[in-house]
């Protein structure tokens, strides 16, 4: 049985770190949008600083990760059972990749990138969401 998939509310945009103050100042100066400066959002030495606005129902996380050379975007995937689903995938070739970024210790999740090379988190989501 195919495990049930479904978008999530997040999206990260990851941007070098000579691109990571325009690209703030683009969205809240150029375009006027609210942009929150986060605090305490490192994580594991990958991402250095971090912003994030609304973008209607989804949440746009702008990532400062130093060693980047250009821009990427990750999704969000949720999905009721995780082993589940990573069985599934990795049955038709696509294996996580769970060093690209750390997890929170209590959150079930995977890495994955789909075929053109655009990482997913795939995640269980929270009662919440």
């Amino acid at each position: 049985m195919t495990p049930a998939f479904r978008g999530g509310a997040n999206v990260a945009m990851k941007l070098p770190k000579a691109r990571f103050e325009e690209t703030v100042a683009f969205y809240r100066d150029t375009l006027g949008m609210d942009v929150e400066e986060e605090t305490g959002t490192g994580i594991d030495g990958v991402v250095s600083r971090c912003a994030s606005l609304q973008l209607g129902p989804v949440k746009l996380w702008l990532d400062q990760v130093d060693n980047l050379a250009r821009a990427d975007l990750w999704l969000e995937l949720f999905t009721d059972d995780v082993p589940h689903a990573r069985r599934h995938l990795a049955a038709r070739g696509i294996h996580t990749q769970d060093e690209l970024e750390a997890f929170a210790p209590d959150m079930e999740a995977h890495w994955i990138t789909n075929p053109a090379g655009i990482v997913h988190l795939v995640r269980a989501p929270r009662d919440d969401e």
